[in-house]
């Protein structure tokens, strides 16, 4: 690691005082602020220079559900997930214009040989779901998962060195499976139910650092999922450059406009079917 530290460290501690200074929460309800006071570039500006890039987000505003259908990540990652399941959700991937299927790393496999020829790509989570087993063995299920097919992963972040402060070790976790992905785009959840504020920011931060792709907000195991304040905050620090995924209780079209809305390109969901027929699902992993 040598001499990187002191300047993670530092990095992180610019970006995040910027972000603590500028990006107060307001008292006004979620959406009122997603729509004014965290998409106003101008209030932002002094977070470029604190090297956050540009602030913003895509402006994409699907208008009902079959335009929903290419931001969802189509999910099922429960222990108890069997083969007939894997292949009824990749079968509704083909149906409905999914962007993806994730699975866990025992499914890719077969995920991946059933998407093929669709518009649907095959995603594998890495270190799922606590994040909290060595690098090498992130990295060496990620070449694994990449062997099997897949065409992006989802890994974990090791949440108890980004809570102790250890920027380094955080950062070396990410870089090795953005490396083992071979240039697949690798998503970094953040489980953001267990941060505080600023510990979001600076994984947000750590992980545009290393190269990830995307940054995300839960697994859906971690007791609790996404909130429009945490994709919103979490756009506004990797700014437009990389993707923000908002995952765990997206449920509706709704939700999933409100989500795209705060700052989100991708959205995790096991309620897929539900929300691109236009019903709630309930959205269990």
């Amino acid at each position: 690691m040598g001499s990187k530290g002191p300047e993670i460290d530092d990095l992180v501690e610019r970006i995040a005082a910027k972000v603590t200074q500028e990006l107060q929460m307001e008292t006004v309800s979620p959406l009122a602020s997603v729509r004014g006071t965290w998409n106003d570039s101008s209030r932002l500006r002094s977070l470029v220079d604190a090297g956050a890039n540009r602030i913003g987000t895509d402006g994409t505003s699907p208008s009902g559900p079959t335009e929903i259908a290419r931001f969802i990540d189509h999910t099922l990652l429960k222990p108890t997930a069997t083969r007939e399941q894997i292949v009824k959700v990749c079968e509704e991937a083909r149906k409905y214009g999914f962007a993806s299927v994730c699975v866990n790393s025992v499914w890719i496999g077969l995920a991946a040989k059933l998407l093929e020829g669709t518009r649907s790509m095959a995603i594998c989570v890495v270190g799922f779901p606590l994040g909290a087993m060595a690098t090498r063995s992130k990295s060496l299920e990620t070449r694994e998962a990449i062997a099997d097919g897949a065409d992006e992963i989802d890994m974990v972040i090791n949440i108890g060195a980004l809570k102790g402060g250890q920027h380094d070790l955080v950062f070396e976790d990410i870089k090795a499976v953005v490396r083992a992905a071979q240039g697949r785009p690798v998503k970094v959840i953040l489980e953001t139910t267990m941060l505080e504020r600023d510990e979001k920011i600076v994984g947000c931060t750590l992980s545009k650092a290393a190269g990830a792709a995307f940054v995300k907000t839960s697994t859906g195991f971690g007791g609790g999922g996404a909130t429009l304040e945490d994709v919103a905050l979490m756009r506004a620090v990797v700014g437009p450059d990389i993707g923000v995924k908002a995952s765990g209780g997206v449920r509706s079209v709704e939700d999933a406009q409100n989500f795209i809305a705060a700052g989100a390109n991708r959205l995790g969901a096991s309620a897929s079917v539900a929300i691109v027929t236009g019903g709630v699902g309930k959205g269990a992993y």
